[in-house]
């Protein structure tokens, strides 16, 4: 028999505030905000140290993605339905409905996801934690697990495997 736990993190601080529209065909939502909330789960064995992840390896990442997203426009640069391209300093995004979007380059984060939904937020958080947290590559890790809230009671959250056993 093999014990594991769980260790959960949420801060006041892990938060970022970012505009944002889902588009895919035949739709496109009006340009809007949130102030969005990240929490953190890890599952795993507990190491010889009494831990199965030190709290400050997982707060200093979570805090780190928090503010590379903060205050920007999430640009889903996988999208199938917004051509998106850089000129001149600019995010030029022309949608399938024709709307068109010009922002300065340093307001956008461009992120390798289809839709900037809060469900692909947490995969792509969740994975950005799988690749900078040392303690994956250190310790026995069998998941982690990323919440995004868009607004309290509204959270979409994302869990990857990381033992095959």
């Amino acid at each position: 028999m093999r014990a594991t736990y769980e260790v959960f993190v949420s801060k006041d601080d892990f938060k970022f505030n970012a505009a944002h529209f889902i588009a895919y065909p035949g739709f496109r939502e009006k340009l809007h905000g949130h102030n969005y909330r990240v929490s953190v789960r890890v599952e795993g064995e507990v190491g010889s140290d009494g831990y199965v992840v030190d709290f400050d390896e997982i707060k200093t990442a979570a805090r780190r993605l928090c503010s590379e997203m903060n205050e920007r426009v999430i640009v889903p640069e996988q999208s199938d339905c917004i051509d998106i391209s850089k000129d001149d300093g600019q995010i030029r995004l022309v949608c399938e409905d024709g709307s068109r979007f010009s922002i300065p380059e340093q307001d956008c984060v461009l992120l390798p996801v289809q839709h900037s939904s809060a469900e692909d937020l947490a995969g792509y958080l969740c994975q950005r934690l799988v690749e900078s947290l040392d303690a994956v590559r250190s310790r026995r890790l069998l998941a982690i697990e990323v919440g995004v809230a868009e607004a309290p009671s509204q959270e979409a959250r994302c869990r990857l495997q990381l033992d095959e056993d």
